[in-house]
């Protein structure tokens, strides 16, 4: 059965509200955690979610993806999937428990070992939750998520905070995490009808795994290659460098992410029920780079355009050299729904193959990139990023060329018009910075204008993408 445009918008509205919600409760509480707690808290979190990052890789092993992109996936396919991953969840907890007193010993810090294997048990919770949510995502049903993510972090809101207001320490951290992720799993083993039956199938799992296997390395490249720039950066320069340089990736990471997360949660398995359809596969790609970059790259714009603003509010004057690295990061953000659609069309027609051999080409050009530009300065590592964005947006498309007929500059073509007009925009909005006036005042008055200057030009030059938004918000809500 076909999957309406209806059912695509309505499941990213409400994958999107679930994720921005969750952010925003998210973030409430690490500003009032922050008041209460030691950075030294902080910091021992961030030691050991360095590994617990890195294991929750292997919790999918691909099979997840696997089992969304498979057109006839079945309650047998379904259950072995669950079964093995209980198990290898369980491998992997072990593995971590017995090796928690080498980790402490590295770090010279033995308080780590029992926070190290009470913060492991997410893992196990992870399995148990990772088949729900393939199925949710199989059958498109992320109202639930919605529910199931905010009721989980309200909860672990509240017992975080209870806890670090009576002195726990760091242990408020760890029983937050593990709050949120089983008040999650619990409520949607109640709300999703699917459970596991007694069923196993080698056969099956054989299947699942040639294809899941290859995006488990790819999430091994892609996780290990994204930590090492700041590891770099951390190593061979100061520590006020690797703050201005992550802080800068900081709100348009938060911003991009959420959408991105929506798009991308919902594109695979709307995909994978159109893989038998190439044109129908090219025409979901095509409708997301030109509606997922008509939307993000107004707000990467409008951010950098606030950016001095934000960053005098927000995180006071001390923070603004980070307001460089956050502009070169939205302008590589932007461009992430080519990425993201490329990707889900590639897995979609079951090419993991193809999608192991982008992330190879990618990883490669990236660390020739980094490596060459690491002794130039922080700054001149954040502008290889410009380069390397626009050689993984090649890459990533290259295979669609063949696959769908849809190349790298038809695609530009395509989301040209948004993108000239969010700088269009931004370069506008930009310009009050520099008024004398109060930051806070700027910031009124950018906002505002950013958005009455993109949709103004938008119904004055007949943007196909903001007729298509307009007339499926209608649809949704107001001709319900």
């Amino acid at each position: 059965m076909p999957i309406t445009r209806q059912k695509i918008f309505s499941n990213l509205i409400w994958r999107f509200l679930e994720r921005t919600g969750a952010q925003l409760v998210a973030f409430i509480v690490a500003i009032v955690l922050a008041r209460i707690l030691t950075p030294e808290d902080y910091g021992t979190i961030a030691l050991i979610t360095v590994f617990t990052t890195i294991l929750n890789v292997f919790v999918d092993s691909g099979l997840g993806s696997a089992l969304v992109q498979k057109k006839d996936a079945d309650n047998v396919d379904f259950s072995t999937v669950f079964y093995t991953n209980v198990i290898f969840c369980i491998i992997i907890y072990a593995i971590l428990f017995f090796a928690s007193p080498f980790i402490a010993d590295f770090y010279k810090r033995p308080e780590l070992t029992s926070v190290i294997r009470v913060l492991g048990i997410t893992i196990l919770i992870s399995g148990v939750k990772n088949i729900q949510q393939s199925y949710v995502s199989k059958t498109l049903q992320f109202k639930k998520f919605f529910f199931a993510t905010l009721v989980g972090t309200v909860i672990a809101a509240i017992v975080g905070v209870w806890m670090a207001y009576h002195g726990f320490g760091v242990w408020a951290l760890v029983a937050q995490q593990i709050t949120n992720l089983s008040i999650d799993t619990i409520l949607l083993w109640i709300t999703v009808k699917w459970h596991p039956d007694f069923i196993f199938s080698f056969e099956r799992l054989k299947g699942l795994f040639s294809f899941g296997w290859k995006l488990l390395v790819s999430a091994l490249l892609d996780t290990t290659y994204n930590n090492l720039r700041n590891l770099i950066i951390g190593k061979n320069y100061s520590s006020e460098d690797l703050a201005f340089y992550t802080k800068g990736n900081l709100f348009p990471n938060a911003i991009v992410g959420n959408i991105n997360n929506a798009i991308d949660s919902v594109l695979l398995p709307a995909m994978a029920g159109e893989q038998d359809d190439k044109g129908r596969v090219k025409q979901m790609t095509r409708r997301a780079i030109k509606t997922g970059t008509y939307c993000i790259a107004p707000l990467m714009m409008g951010l950098a355009g606030c950016a001095p603003a934000i960053v005098h509010l927000l995180l006071t004057d001390k923070w603004l050299p980070c307001v460089p690295y956050m502009r070169i990061f939205c302008i590589t953000y932007m461009f992430w729904p080519i990425h993201t659609a490329n990707l889900n069309a590639i897995k979609a027609l079951g090419r993991s193959d193809l999608f192991l051999k982008l992330e190879i080409w990618k990883k490669v050009v990236g660390l020739v990139v980094l490596f060459s530009t690491m002794w130039f300065g922080v700054m001149v590592m954040a502008y290889s990023l410009l380069f390397t964005s626009v050689t993984s947006q090649i890459i990533n498309t290259w295979p669609n060329r063949k696959l769908l007929k849809y190349g790298y500059f038809e695609q530009l073509k395509d989301i040209l018009p948004g993108i000239i007009l969010a700088f269009v925009m931004g370069i506008l909005i930009s310009l009050f910075n520099l008024f004398p006036l109060a930051e806070w005042i700027i910031l009124i008055i950018q906002i505002p204008v950013g958005i009455i200057i993109y949709i103004s030009f938008s119904m004055i030059f007949k943007l196909e993408s903001f007729e298509y938004l307009k007339n499926s918000i209608q649809e949704k809500f107001i001709h319900k």
